[in-house]
């Protein structure tokens, strides 16, 4: 039976993070006008994903959310590659579930393929579904930087995955996986390549890191596409937008040999043609997101471009949909999309 928050551990924040949690809950109400972005994620979610696992660090342990397609607690010697797909801003596992389920079944690669998508939870959200004080939860967007989580431990979202990877790495389980895909839109793509950054448990199965239209990225120099006064906008350069002011997962990594391995990872950017809304209700407006560029197609190819300046021989990938916006649905379902995740033909950039 699931249990409200009783649990002792870090007690002294729940009261102030379970009242703020039932403001937030008071002052929604399920007849309320349908929101944009702007304020929708501040809302618990709908649904909660399903299924669970544990996440242990030293720092302590929690249970993370998460809808996985196979039941992984048993061999499943006919899977030969892991999705790992991570939702946007809103929390919405179900929704990027979805998605995934239909680039899967549009691939034809069901029978050997295992999806995965964790869920970031937010305090409101444990409290309005009622969950066990053993719940995962972060503040409202940490979880895309890797910060850590609010309760009931210390442990990142970039922990989390690795906890994922060190499944997928048990050969009692897995004994045939050949290769694993970790993807992300929106707020997913933020995730995803900050990860792509810090990850330091990958195991023998190198990644395919998939990074579709985040609203910015965590540069390796004070570099940037759009003027910047540093002294009105100190933050430019620190962690999520630089490499400045590390989160705890990052451990003592420098700035350059977190760089060098970066470039050499397997990165496919994949940007929709028309994502091109500088007034997009979820884009990042802050001084720091907006020196990377007007729009999350530009702050992409932006990216790319500064890659590729300072690593002429960069493998890395940009890929485009064409007439594709802010639509997670569309980016991966695309060729592109397909291509990236399940290596099928037709994609037009490769």
């Amino acid at each position: 039976m699931n249990r409200r928050f009783s649990s002792p551990v870090r007690a002294e924040r729940l009261p102030v993070l379970i009242a703020g949690a039932l403001l937030a809950l008071a002052l929604w109400t399920p007849g309320a006008r349908a929101e944009d972005e702007t304020t929708a994620y501040r809302r618990p979610v709908k649904f909660v994903a399903p299924q669970t696992m544990t996440v242990r660090r030293p720092s302590g342990e929690g249970v993370l959310r998460l809808y996985v397609s196979r039941d992984w607690s048993r061999p499943l010697p006919e899977i030969t590659r892991a999705v790992i797909v991570v939702h946007g801003r809103l929390r919405d596992a179900d929704t990027y579930y979805r998605s995934a389920q239909t680039a899967l079944a549009a691939s034809g690669q069901s029978a050997g393929t295992l999806l995965i998508v964790p869920q970031f939870l937010a305090a409101r959200d444990i409290v309005a579904h009622h969950l066990a004080a053993t719940t995962l939860y972060w503040s409202l967007t940490g979880w895309e930087g890797g910060a850590d989580a609010q309760g009931p431990a210390p442990l990142s979202s970039f922990d989390a995955l690795d906890a994922i990877l060190a499944r997928l790495a048990d050969r009692r389980i897995f004994p045939h996986l050949a290769q694993i895909v970790i993807a992300g839109h929106s707020g997913g793509g933020q995730v995803v390549q900050r990860y792509a950054v810090l990850a330091h448990a990958i195991g023998a199965i190198v990644p395919r890191f998939v990074v579709a239209n985040p609203s910015s990225y965590a540069y390796f120099s004070a570099d940037r596409p759009e003027p910047v006064d540093a002294a009105a906008c100190p933050r430019f350069d620190r962690w999520k937008y630089g490499v400045e002011g590390l989160p705890r997962y990052a451990g003592r990594a420098t700035p350059a040999a977190l760089e060098r391995t970066y470039v050499a990872r397997d990165v496919i950017y994949l940007l929709g043609t028309a994502d091109t809304d500088p007034q997009h209700p979820a884009l990042d407006k802050s001084c720091m997101a907006e020196a990377q560029g007007p729009y999350r197609f530009a702050r992409g190819q932006a990216y790319f471009a500064y890659l590729k300046r300072r690593h002429p021989d960069l493998a890395q990938r940009l890929w485009t949909v064409p007439g594709v916006g802010h639509d997670g649905d569309k980016m991966l379902t695309s060729s592109c999309g397909l291509a990236a995740l399940f290596d099928t033909p037709g994609c037009a950039e490769k």
